[in-house]
């Protein structure tokens, strides 16, 4: 039991709860706290510029806002929703966590998926919910996701995916872990069939997930200053006894070395996204 207590997760987002809850100006409308330029930013101006701060950092979105913004109004579907969790390993307190952070992010499971059309560009997309479990990945998202990739290659459809997460899920154990696999393989069947597969990674991308489908797109863009890595920084200095550079596993840095394709803007993506998908449709529209 000391094992399991030490295991249980700090992480406020694990425990069901949100970001620090804006603060109220003189002029009585809310503001957030932006963590890079430390500015008081009116809700409002915030919200109309897609959660992006005027010096460039990109708030954490739910995914779907962020299925809102990019896809056509009206055209999204959710597939798979009845898929989640459940506790296969009778993990002490999971059922319990997992009731919390459905209802604080709203949301059954961890991802959201379906088909929608961006920029008249017919495709199933994903994207992933920070605010369940900061996106970690069990049996229902792995099989959500595959399920996904599955139904785009029986109807022909490209692929566009938005991964936040913070690894695999522990308390699903080697459950979790081998979704890394059937995902990667879901991503192989796709790909081999000629269809287009485009990852946007946001923060952060890290653990098994990175590790997985969201490095094997055909195309890989990220957002500004998104952490994108593997094992965490700390980790990696404790083990190899070097100290990394501060930009370490940022995606500016991860593109420098060749990584990912490009880093883009939120709101550059829809239209980068459907300039993609109409290219590899040859040019044709819904």
């Amino acid at each position: 039991m000391a094992l399991i207590n030490f295991l249980k997760p700090k992480n406020k987002l694990e425990e069901g709860g949100r970001t620090s809850a804006p603060i109220q100006s003189d002029a009585g409308e809310p503001e957030k706290n932006c963590p890079n330029c430390h500015k008081d930013i009116p809700l409002s101006r915030l919200w109309a510029n897609q959660l992006v701060c005027s010096c460039g950092y990109h708030f954490r979105m739910k995914a779907r806002h962020r299925i809102g913004v990019i896809t056509d109004k009206n055209s999204f579907c959710e597939l798979f929703a009845d898929i989640s969790s459940c506790n296969p390993l009778s993990f002490p307190g999971y059922k319990d966590k997992l009731d919390t952070v459905r209802t604080a992010s709203e949301e059954r499971e961890a991802v959201v998926c379906g088909t929608a059309s961006i920029g008249r560009q017919r495709c199933c997309i994903f994207a992933m919910e920070s605010y369940f479990m900061m996106g970690s990945m069990g049996s229902a998202v792995g099989e959500k996701i595959t399920s996904l990739f599955e139904y785009a290659v029986e109807h022909r459809l490209p692929v566009v995916g938005f991964t936040v997460s913070g690894g695999a899920r522990m308390q699903e154990g080697l459950l979790s872990l081998m979704q890394m696999a059937k995902t990667s393989a879901a991503v192989k069947r796709h790909g081999d069939v000629g269809l287009l597969y485009a990852a946007v990674l946001t923060d952060p991308t890290t653990g098994g997930v990175t590790a997985s489908f969201a490095m094997e797109a055909d195309i890989i863009l990220a957002e500004p200053g998104a952490t994108v890595g593997f094992a965490g920084k700390r980790v990696i200095e404790q083990t190899t006894r070097q100290s990394l550079p501060k930009e370490f596993q940022t995606s500016e840095f991860v593109l420098e070395h060749g990584f990912i394709d490009k880093i883009v803007p939120r709101k550059d993506q829809r239209k980068l996204l459907a300039e993609l998908l109409k290219m590899h449709n040859g040019g044709r529209r819904l």
